[in-house]
């Protein structure tokens, strides 16, 4: 239609030849420039998309890695209560023996009564865990290992 109009209006046939002939370029171009748009799009899909894969794969490692470190912190807090109750076992027996014998001495006893009042009387009730495994009570026999301070005297 506009090719017709130009004819009719008188102009010269030729200036509206290549006036068609510019439009056509110009779509031609821009046709062009689309489709290299898209093939770069598809490239950046293609791209993204094995990142994706990547990242899940990651994903999954990750997960698997947290449910093993599950089952072991539960492995090791079942150990903690078990622990814990042979030690109170030990401490109760530890009370019930005659203190003139020498077995213990009063730092000795002292600082078994602290940890008793402190860690002792807390264990978990079934079905609940702590958020985090206490690795202070080790080695609590030991007198070369206890280290009396009188702050825990208000414990």
């Amino acid at each position: 239609e506009r090719a017709l109009q130009l004819l009719e209006l008188g102009g010269s046939a030729e200036e509206d030849y290549i006036h068609i002939a510019q439009c056509f370029e110009a779509t031609r171009q821009r046709c062009l420039r689309l489709e290299q748009d898209g093939r770069r799009a598809r490239e950046q899909l293609a791209r993204v998309e094995a990142e994706r894969a990547a990242l899940e794969v990651k994903l999954k490692h990750a997960r698997n890695q947290v449910q093993v470190e599950m089952k072991k912190r539960h492995r090791a807090e079942a150990e903690l209560e078990k622990q814990e109750r042979k030690l109170q076992l030990v401490f109760e027996s530890l009370k019930r023996e005659p203190w003139g014998s020498g077995v213990l001495s009063g730092e000795q006893c002292s600082v078994l009564s602290a940890l008793a009042g402190r860690r002792l009387g807390a264990t978990l009730p079934p079905g609940r865990r702590s958020s985090v495994v206490d690795e202070s009570c080790q080695s609590l026999l030991s007198h070369s290992d206890i280290s009396y301070d009188r702050t825990e005297d208000d414990v």
